[in-house]
């Protein structure tokens, strides 16, 4: 499961297909605005989640993020369990080299990348490689 975001804003060419592809993910549609000519907020469940807030590209602005991280309980398992709703997942969940976190990749509708990760951080200079695999889906 996931269990929390940083506050992130992103804009997008789909409003609408990005609010599908995060529901997916668990988030809750909590409203649709006219903020930038029409932007929606999702949130995940539970108490004191932050905001995504989207919108469609206006005026100079540029599409997407670097990435967002989203923290699971166990990214094994909630990758298995996007992958079942249709998320493609880029590699198995593995654990990152320079950071000892495990990490497992995709991207949302526009191509942008996200990434699941664990609350966990080895030290790196005792040995962690990057091949270490936390599972495969």
């Amino acid at each position: 499961m996931i269990t929390r975001i940083d506050h992130i804003e992103i804009i997008v060419n789909d409003v609408k297909r990005h609010v599908e592809f995060y529901q997916k993910l668990g988030f809750k549609l909590l409203r649709w605005t006219d903020h930038h000519g029409g932007s929606a907020e999702v949130q995940l469940p539970g108490p004191n989640q932050p905001i995504i807030e989207m919108h469609s590209v206006i005026d100079e602005e540029n599409i997407g993020v670097n990435h967002i991280a989203l923290q699971a309980d166990d990214i094994v398992e909630t990758a298995k369990e996007l992958k079942a709703k249709g998320i493609e997942f880029q590699k198995d969940p593995y654990r990152n080299r320079h950071t000892g976190r495990g990490n497992a990749r995709f991207r949302d509708p526009d191509g942008w990348r996200m990434q699941l990760c664990d609350g966990e951080r080895k030290d790196p200079e005792k040995g962690v490689e990057e091949k270490d695999v936390v599972a495969e889906l």
